[in-house]
This record gives C-alpha cells, sequence and structure tokens, in this order.
C-alpha cells in the first residue's frame, strides 16, 4: 500500500451556513399569517420579530396605521405574537420594511 497525504471527504451540510454566519437575523424570517375565524372574519398573525422590540409600541402604530384592532400573545413555543383584525398581510409586510424593522427578503408571507 502506498501512504500519502490524503482527507477524506466530510458529510456536507446545508444548514451550515446559516448557523456560522454572524450577521444578526442572517436567515431569521418573520412570518405572516392569516387565520380565518367566522365566515368571512380573519386575523393576521406577525411572528418572528426581534425579542429586544417593543411588541406594544409596534402594535400601537400598526392598529393606528390601519385603523383596526390587535394584541400581543404569549406563546410558550413561539415567543411573542402580534395578531391584528382583518387581512392585513400585505400591508403588515410593507410598514415592516419601510420602518426598518427587517428587511423585505427576511419576510414570508402565509396563507391563500
Amino acid at each position: 500500500m502506498v501512504e500519502g497525504d490524503f482527507e477524506l471527504p466530510t458529510a456536507f451540510d446545508p444548514f451550515a451556513e446559516g448557523q456560522d454566519s454572524g450577521a444578526p437575523g442572517a436567515k431569521e424570517y418573520v412570518h405572516i399569517r392569516i387565520q380565518q375565524r367566522n365566515g368571512k372574519k380573519s386575523l393576521t398573525t406577525v411572528q418572528g420579530l426581534k425579542k429586544d422590540y417593543s411588541y406594544e409600541k409596534i402594535l400601537k402604530d400598526l392598529k393606528k396605521e390601519f385603523c383596526c384592532n390587535g394584541n400581543v400573545v404569549q406563546d410558550k413555543e413561539l415567543g411573542k405574537i402580534i395578531q391584528l383584525q382583518g387581512d392585513q398581510r400585505k400591508k403588515v409586510s410593507q410598514f415592516l420594511v419601510q420602518a426598518g424593522l427587517v428587511k423585505k427578503d427576511q419576510i414570508k408571507i402565509h396563507g391563500f
């Protein structure tokens, strides 16, 4: 047998680049969803904002801007979630980008 310098290939980890990057919020997404209530009624939920933001102030501005009601819900697994009345998905995404809270490529809009 011939001895030589060689390396064994390591397993490819597709998620390694997201974990290694030191940029804050590199692969963290803000999820904007719609939930159907009774009949035509619906809720818009915003999940995944940074924990150091004041959710109550963001909610106050959203309610004033869109003329709707809402609240902040504390979930055990998901953390704080902002709920708004009605289908406000597009408006909320535009608001968050204009306010400079998140970048456009960090927002994921879910729903029908």
